[in-house]
This record gives structure tokens, C-alpha cells and sequence, in this order.
């Protein structure tokens, strides 16, 4: 299993690659931070880090993505730039249709080092241990995106069963509400237009009798007007008589 971790973070966000499995020996792929400069705007900053992860998505291709789970401090600018950066691995995880993660800190050091309450050198030296790097990864976010994807490898499994299962119900229930809804509407729209059309016996040279599944109306005369090429009928001229008794 290869796993994308994201410490998510607007200043600077976190991106490790490692693969394995659970209980075998990790291997780390690729480890890096992505900075985005505090003058830029917020949008041009969240475009910036969603080009960044959409490249690391495409190169190091992996089976599911592992976030961070953003939680409540005391500092609330703070807090509100890390929820929106959190949100960029996350739509695109789903875009992708890979599995998606979330952990707290908590989960996540309990995971690496068997202590939810460790310090950050504590989680930085086993995070060296495990992958059997030959330097600490820097800086923290760093190593906080390498811990992320360590804890999803080693409890992914589970995850990621769980998630196969919760699709295969919803498509479960998606084709039993399709089958209790019954034939489709243009469905059946059709078929009252197609009875409508069917012949009715002894109705053939009645008007508007439907033959061959059309209507066939009877034909009309049509007043018939001279050609203007044809020969005028001869006239004649009768005498009228005045009154005076002469003729014109």
C-alpha cells in the first residue's frame, strides 16, 4: 500500500509518500513541504497548494490519502487557514475516488510511537526508526506528513475495508430504491403513446382512423380554378331594345 500523508497548514503544508504494509518494513517514497507566501490572497495561496498535491497525486500515484484532522485552538486566524488547506487533499482524494482518512494528532502519535501524549522529537525519532532514514526528516511538517501516512499503512487495512463496505451498501440500497420505485416514468409516457396509436377495428375509413401506427386523415376536395392558359368561352352578344323602341 503506498499512502499520500497531508499536514495541512497554509504557511507551509506537509506531503510524505510512504509504502508497505503492515507488519513488514516501511519504505519512504518522497517527503517535502509546500510554502505558500502570507501576501498572496487566500485563493491564490489554496490554488497554489491544490497544483502542488494534484503533481504529487499524479507522480507518486497512491492508494489512499491520510489528513490530518483539523481541531479547535485557541488561536482562531490560525485555525481557520488549516481548515481551509485541509480541504484541498480532501476534494482532491475524492476527485480521484481514493480512499480519504482523517486522524488527530493524538491517533496518529499513539500509531508511530505508542504515546498519544509524545512530544514532536519523539514521533521525529520514530519516524527515523521505522523508515530507517540516516537523518530526521525536516521540518516538522514534514515529518508530521511522513507520521500520517505511517499510521494509515499500519491501520489502513481496516479502513479501507470499512470504506469498501460502506460503498458497496449505499449501491446496495441505490438499486433497491430504484426497483421499489418502479418502471421509469418516460417509460411508461412511451407506452401510453404507442396504445394510444394502436388501430381501432372497424375504424379504417373513419376519420382519423390510425393505420401502421399513424393517423391517416381523409383526403379533402379542393375547389377546382380555371388554368390561366386555357381557351375563354365564346360569348354572344344579345341586342337590347331602348325605350324608344330602337335597338343597340
Amino acid at each position: 500500500m503506498r499512502v499520500l500523508g497531508v499536514d495541512p497548514g497554509l504557511t507551509r503544508c506537509g506531503l510524505g509518500v510512504v509504502e508497505g504494509r503492515a507488519g513488514r518494513p516501511l519504505r519512504m517514497v518522497a517527503v517535502g513541504v509546500v510554502r505558500t507566501p502570507v501576501s498572496d490572497d487566500p485563493q491564490e495561496r489554496l490554488l497554489s497548494l491544490q497544483t502542488e498535491i494534484d503533481q504529487w497525486l499524479a507522480d507518486h500515484r497512491p492508494d489512499a490519502v491520510a489528513v490530518e484532522r483539523v481541531f479547535a485552538k485557541a488561536n482562531i486566524k490560525g485555525i481557520m487557514g488549516t481548515a481551509q488547506a485541509s480541504a484541498v487533499p480532501m476534494l482532491a482524494a475524492a476527485r480521484l475516488g481514493l480512499p480519504l482518512a482523517l486522524y488527530t494528532p493524538t491517533e496518529v502519535k499513539a500509531s508511530v510511537s505508542g504515546n498519544g501524549r509524545a512530544d514532536k522529537a519523539q514521533v521525529t525519532s520514530m519516524i527515523t526508526r521505522i523508515l530507517g532514514l540516516d537523518v530526521a526528516p525536516r521540518p516538522a511538517d514534514a515529518a508530521d506528513a511522513l507520521a500520517l501516512a505511517i499510521c494509515h499503512v499500519w491501520r489502513g487495512e481496516a479502513h479501507d475495508r470499512r470504506h469498501a463496505a460502506a460503498a458497496s451498501d449505499l449501491m446496495v440500497r441505490a438499486q433497491q430504491q430504484a426497483a421499489a420505485a418502479g418502471p421509469n416514468r418516460l417509460a411508461q409516457l412511451h407506452a401510453q403513446a404507442r396504445s394510444a396509436q394502436r388501430p381501432v377495428p372497424g375504424s379504417s375509413t373513419r376519420a382519423g382512423a390510425a393505420v401502421a401506427g399513424r393517423v391517416v386523415y381523409p383526403r379533402t376536395t379542393t375547389p377546382t380554378t380555371p388554368s390561366a392558359t386555357a381557351r375563354p368561352r365564346p360569348t354572344t352578344d344579345r341586342p337590347t331594345q331602348g325605350k324608344n323602341g330602337t335597338t343597340r
